[in-house]
């Protein structure tokens, strides 16, 4: 009966054929066709990919090279690209259309949380600077009080703007504004702080996350045998697991190159600074080669393992990146898989197209924003040097003293420099 009706299919296709006036010969031809017309899209969207990809290599590098300036803005439009990528994903236009001052009321909250966040830094920072500049000091005094004074503004501008029949939509907007804020622009923040304590506390997290992202689709492609998420069906953990080895490898590399460039190494002093002045400082003492002893268990494991040297010398800094790469390449990823598992929700394939085959901002900097908190409070944990500075000084005694006390504290250190021979 199935061959019957196998023979049966088979003579219909032929007797189409036959009266459209197709040959086997053409249909072969035209099915050739069809598939390279799919393929040519592929191909096309690879080299472009390829091409924005060294565009955005050498605009990275162009950026170090200015200087910490130019990194803090070019900071500042990814987070507002970010946000507004965002924001649109959950955009109903007909609905927001209907509220008056809708799209205003967000970014008004953009603008004071990006006002909080950047005044707490120059703040921190920049003391010396902010603390004695009679226009700046009530600024930045008063300045968290001033932030909660313009948020509440904004509080009080969103329930005055709240109308019968969209409270659930403006409730849910109002909701998923603040979600973005606090996971985006709260977090990118501290990227601005792991910059001006260094260079290089800005460039390798963000080396990190790139050479784990490019050498997981290298090694998943050669290697790749077991799917790792079913959020993210093309990533393997062979590819996952292969990564982490390249990534420690390359950081490795980079920073044997870096921490000898007072560049890298130094904080930021002013904003002004770029390849071409220079920085110097104290280099911080992780970046400083010291010998390790190793602990004799360990050599004592194996009769192979005499012939290990008994110490190693080696800077600190190399330990330290061994977690850096190790958060990059096992954790930051899940960056990228919270972002893939917003985008299923919404059913989209990308946050935007601002980048020509990567898709939005927001698809290029998901791993990014969580390994740069990361870093930050690991460095403020276990490698930041605490000690008093100039600006710190500063602080405590134009903030915690009277006019009269600050010109007698003038007076006794200007009269402790002539003393010892120092022209006041």
């Amino acid at each position: 009966m199935a061959l019957k009706k196998r023979k049966s299919n088979g003579s219909l296709q032929q007797a189409v054929k036959q009266a459209t006036g197709v040959s086997d010969t053409e249909e072969l031809s035209s099915s050739a066709a069809v598939s390279k017309a799919q393929a040519k899209p592929a191909q096309s969207n690879a080299v472009q990919r390829t091409v924005w990809t060294l565009i955005m290599i050498a605009g990275f590098f162009g950026l170090l090279a200015a200087g910490h300036l130019w990194i803090i803005l070019f900071l500042t439009v990814v987070q507002v690209m970010i946000f507004n990528e965002i924001l649109a994903i959950a955009s109903v236009p007909a609905r927001e259309n209907s509220i008056p001052w809708f799209k205003a009321i967000n970014w008004y909250f953009l603008a004071t949380t990006l006002y909080f966040a950047y005044g707490e830094t120059l703040i921190y920072y920049f003391k010396h600077i902010v603390l004695v500049d009679a226009l700046l000091l009530p600024f930045a005094t008063h300045h968290r009080f001033i932030s909660f004074l313009l948020y509440i503004f904004g509080f009080v501008w969103f329930v005055a703007s709240l109308q019968k029949g969209q409270y659930r939509f403006q409730f849910s907007q109002f909701s998923f504004t603040h979600m973005t804020l606090i996971l985006v622009v709260g977090q990118a923040h501290f990227i601005i702080n792991n910059l001006l304590e260094g260079m290089y506390w800005f460039f390798i997290p963000a080396t990190l996350v790139i050479s784990n992202d490019i050498f997981a689709y290298i090694c998943g492609k050669l290697f790749g045998r077991h799917k790792l998420l079913e959020l993210s069906p093309k990533k393997t953990v062979e590819g996952f697991v292969g990564a982490w080895g390249c990534t420690i490898v390359i950081g490795l590399i980079f920073s044997n190159l870096l921490m000898h460039s007072d560049y890298f190494i130094c904080p930021a002093k002013d904003l002004g600074a770029n390849i071409f002045s220079g920085l110097s400082c104290e280099p911080n003492p992780v970046f400083l080669t010291r010998t390790f002893d190793l602990p004799p268990q360990l050599l004592n494991l194996h009769p192979l393992l005499s012939f290990i040297p008994k110490q190693i010398s080696i800077a600190p800094v190399q330990l330290h990146l061994m977690v850096l790469s190790t958060f990059s390449s096992l954790i930051a990823p899940f960056g990228g898989f919270f972002a893939s598992g917003l985008k299923r929700a919404f059913k989209i394939k990308d946050f935007g197209d601002s980048i020509p085959g990567h898709g939005g901002m927001t698809d290029r900097m998901d791993c990014q924003i969580l390994n740069g908190f990361f870093v930050y409070l690991y460095y403020q944990s276990f490698i930041a040097v605490k000690h008093e500075t100039v600006g710190g000084l500063l602080g405590h005694a134009i903030m915690g003293l009277t006019d009269g006390q600050i010109v007698d504290l003038v007076h006794g250190l200007t009269h402790h420099l002539r003393n010892r021979g120092v022209a006041v």
